[in-house]
């Protein structure tokens, strides 16, 4: 049924654009002229477009306004802020100055009888002036961005703690470098059972090593008993798979130097992101699968996270989650972490909470989380 009212909306579509042509072959055989009163109506039309167009800019400005971001919780959100500002300052002053100027000109100039339209093929002056003016500006602009960025990448975070966030179809996890302030080794090769983040280490080595083995023996166990050839096959094939990469997490394991290995063992890994307010924090960026980008808004904060790769961004957070949430007049309001790469059919689950609280409460809170640090995994 879908096809056949595709076939007929198809068909009328096709009739309707002949129609047109044979309407329009018709005026210009008659030699029919553009009118002054149609010129004028155009004329009236287009100016009202105009002024339709910058009342509307006013209006969502005052409708909407409330509703984009609060202000920076973070030291550098402040320089981030300003820089946005002076950009959009920039954008609406041409915005208000050109568009009075584009939809008056065309009305004041619209079609006449006794008004013929001059004919310039070049004009130096104004190719310099629409040319060099957009250049400076844009040159003051990127500049001023530049000079920025550069003071929010080159920080001083030999005092940060170093926190790893890690993205995956969909979700994300924190690891927290502990007492020793250092990220032990990981690899995306390591990735199994309870060690979510592929993290080398004595203990994880050992817990995964033993649950290949253990499933080597059963699959042994069933091929011995097994009378199916091709069942057989099969499960020797996983076997060999099995075996392989037994190998190849001991050679990650050698390979790895006994200060890694023990940089990892007081690594934490959770779920919830908890913050100190005034302490610097290192981000160290991975991701599983695919390009992933963690966003952190209401600390403008991004940056993507690429497989293969580790990318880094330090800031330092300046709002509590209580006082956001007193200064907002909403007890539901929470700090988040998003993807803000559409990563695939579930990225809108990719959300993680982010707490940012004193230093007392969060060291009362990494206290509670021995459980999940890797030497326990």
């Amino acid at each position: 049924m879908i096809k056949v009212l595709f076939v007929l909306v198809l068909v009328l579509f096709v009739a309707q654009i002949i129609r047109v042509f044979e309407i329009s072959s018709r005026i210009n055989q008659n030699g029919n002229e553009v009118s002054d009163g149609s010129n004028n109506i155009n004329g009236i039309l287009l100016l009202l477009a105009g002024i339709g167009l910058i009342v509307f800019f006013f209006w969502q400005r005052a409708e909407w306004m409330d509703q984009t971001l609060q202000a920076p919780a973070s030291e550098h959100g402040v320089m981030i802020d300003k820089l946005w500002d002076t950009t959009m300052g920039l954008i609406m002053f041409v915005f208000l100055l050109l568009t009075p100027m584009l939809f008056g000109i065309a009305y004041y100039f619209r079609g006449r009888k006794d008004r013929k339209a001059s004919f310039i093929t070049h004009n130096n002056k104004l190719e310099f002036f629409w040319t060099a003016i957009p250049a400076v500006t844009l040159l003051a602009l990127i500049s001023y961005g530049l000079n920025v960025w550069g003071k929010i990448v080159n920080q001083d975070v030999s005092d940060a703690i170093v926190i790893e966030l890690y993205a995956k179809q969909f979700g994300w996890s924190a690891r927290y470098a502990g007492e020793d302030n250092k990220l032990g080794s990981a690899n995306v090769r390591y990735v199994g059972g309870r060690n979510e983040l592929g993290v080398i280490s004595k203990n994880t080595k050992e817990g995964q090593i033993k649950a290949i083995d253990e499933k080597i023996e059963k699959l042994l166990t069933e091929i011995e008993n097994s009378n199916n050839p091709a069942e057989k096959k099969l499960k020797s094939a996983r076997v060999e798979k099995l075996e392989k990469k037994r190998k190849t997490l001991l050679t990650y394991f050698i390979t790895t130097s006994k200060e890694q290995l023990l940089a990892a063992e007081d690594d934490v890994v959770t779920k919830e992101l908890h913050l100190p307010v005034g302490k610097k924090v290192l981000f160290k960026f991975r991701s599983q699968d695919i390009i992933h980008s963690a966003f952190l808004p209401h600390f403008r904060v991004q940056m993507n996270c690429v497989p293969g790769t580790t990318t880094q961004f330090a800031f330092t957070p300046t709002v509590t989650s209580n006082d956001m949430k007193k200064e907002l007049d909403n007890e539901l309001f929470e700090y988040v972490l998003l993807c803000n790469k559409i990563c695939g059919n579930a990225h809108y689950n990719m959300q993680m909470k982010v707490v940012v609280e004193s230093e007392e409460d969060f060291n009362d809170w990494m206290d509670t989380q021995n459980e999940n640090k890797i030497i326990n995994l």
